[in-house]
């Protein structure tokens, strides 16, 4: 006699890798403020976290809390994957937000018709609890 199958369960999100140089980013988003690194040498500012900077190779870096807002560079809207741990977000918006100080970051575009994005268009942070260890930085359009 056969033995009943159980469903099986759904997988989990991945979650952040945090090392020692990307901490204050990751303890920053708990705290709601997105920070990035400023090189102290040269004034670039710097994202993802690094242990020098790509722009003179200093290793004088530190945190300021940037302002949130960008714009959208490049974004893709998923309608349909492979069964993950995102299906259950499906249709949903990846993104390259480029933020006020000219770094780039990858993330999601969330609150909005994603009829009406176009690239260019203005967004802020917003921040999405994942559990206690983590609150991940996402955008949404800026509201006038």
């Amino acid at each position: 006699m056969n033995s009943p199958t159980l469903p099986a369960a759904a997988p989990q999100k991945p979650k952040p890798v945090v090392n020692s140089w990307s901490r204050p980013f990751w303890d920053g988003t708990r705290q709601g403020r997105l920070l990035i690194q400023k090189c102290e040498s040269c004034g670039q500012h710097i994202f993802y976290p690094r242990l020098s900077c790509p722009s003179c190779f200093s290793e004088k870096l530190d945190w300021v809390e940037a302002s949130g807002r960008g714009s959208i560079y490049s974004y893709t809207v998923v309608h349909n994957n492979a069964p993950s741990a995102f299906a259950a977000d499906i249709p949903y918006v990846v993104a390259v937000i480029r933020l006020e100080e000219g770094v780039q970051m990858l993330s999601n575009i969330v609150e909005c018709d994603h009829e009406k994005l176009v690239c260019d268009m203005p967004v802020e942070v917003v921040f999405e609890t994942l559990d206690e260890e983590f609150t991940l930085p996402k955008f949404r359009p800026l509201r006038a």
